[in-house]
């Protein structure tokens, strides 16, 4: 007996990069072992040096082939088994390593939107629908679209074995959000990763295609983002290291350093309108979905839980978000001694 195992990566594709895969065929029993692929294809080699490796990390079921088959992320290193520059998990391992006695937790929401003829779905051909507002969490045929896709896409990514907690319609038409986590740094980023790629292979098979682009839609409609929720243990037991988080968040050069990598087009999204602070600017606040970083109002009431980092786009690299979090914030709890 055989088995078929679906490699999936990351590419090099700048400035936003793009998720690959490519199938292997196993004897039954058989481990996914170390593969390669040619790096000039995914821009991420040279012609005359193109062989890049693939290194498993994380094995999920297949919910689209069934059966024993399966899906295999993978790290993308050198020949010489250095990590390929374009492999942000790789920076991600060691930070995540260091402040592990903290217990990190994320949760990552992404939105995205569903496009169908150059139009996104709700959309009528060459205008515009009613302005945002019904469509979000809504019901009925006039203001949800792409439903049955969403619902294809969320049983696939538990049969998968993902952690997903939820999903819902957005603001604008064609517009969806699911949210995995919480989950450990390296968990929720590899999670996202796939649960991305069962998100396009899923609509494939709808005719539609899906898109991260932080601003699909030019002019009066939200954005979309990937809301990220974040706690430590010391968080999740005291407002101290709530506080603490966020001025950390705050402090210096922290707002210009994770803007810059908290994906691509960030200034198109981050405007201080619908639902946004202003790229240029950072502030805390509690209910506040127009502030930088939010602290639901029940952790105010409780005295402990968790924030809410609105600033990063739908596209961000989960790797790269969570490395800059638990850098930032965990840092500053142990200076505080709030661990």
């Amino acid at each position: 007996m055989a088995f078929k195992a679906e490699y999936i990566w990351i590419d090099g594709t700048e400035p936003t990069a793009k998720l690959r895969s490519k199938t292997k065929i196993l004897a039954d029993g058989a481990r996914p072992p170390v593969w390669g692929f040619d790096g000039s294809s995914t821009n991420q080699a040279e012609g005359h040096s193109s062989d890049c490796v693939l290194k498993p990390v994380a094995v999920y079921a297949d919910p689209i082939r069934g059966d024993d088959d399966v899906l295999v992320l993978c790290e993308v290193f050198n020949p010489d088994d250095t990590p390929h520059p374009s492999n942000t998990r790789a920076a991600l391992r060691p930070v995540a390593e260091r402040h592990a006695p903290q217990e990190a937790l994320f949760g990552i929401e992404q939105e995205y939107t569903f496009f169908k003829d150059g139009y996104p779905l709700g959309f009528p051909a060459g205008g515009f629908p009613a302005p945002q507002g019904g469509y979000y969490c809504g019901v009925g045929a006039d203001e949800i679209f792409g439903r049955d896709v969403v619902e294809a896409h969320l049983s696939n990514c538990l049969a998968a074995g993902l952690s997903l907690s939820g999903i819902n319609a957005e603001v604008m038409p064609g517009q969806w959000e699911f949210q995995v986590g919480p989950l450990s740094p390296l968990d929720v980023a590899d999670q996202l990763w796939v649960a991305r790629w069962l998100l396009y292979r899923t609509a494939e098979d709808f005719g539609v295609s899906a898109t991260l682009d932080p601003k699909p839609v030019k002019g009066d409609w939200n954005g979309a983002g990937a809301h990220t929720n974040f706690s430590t243990k010391a968080m999740r037991e005291g407002y101290d290291a709530i506080i603490t988080a966020c001025e950390a968040l705050g402090h210096g050069d922290k707002p210009a350093e994770h803007i810059r990598q908290y994906g691509s087009g960030v200034e198109h999204r981050l405007t201080g309108l619908h639902e946004t602070a202003h790229f240029s600017e950072f502030s805390y606040g509690v209910s506040d979905r127009g502030a930088s970083v939010r602290i639901p109002f029940q952790v105010e009431i409780d005295k402990k839980g968790y924030i809410e980092d609105r600033r990063p786009n739908a596209n961000v690299d989960p790797y790269v978000v969570t490395r800059l979090m638990v850098d930032t914030c965990c840092s500053a709890l142990a200076d505080a001694s709030l661990v």
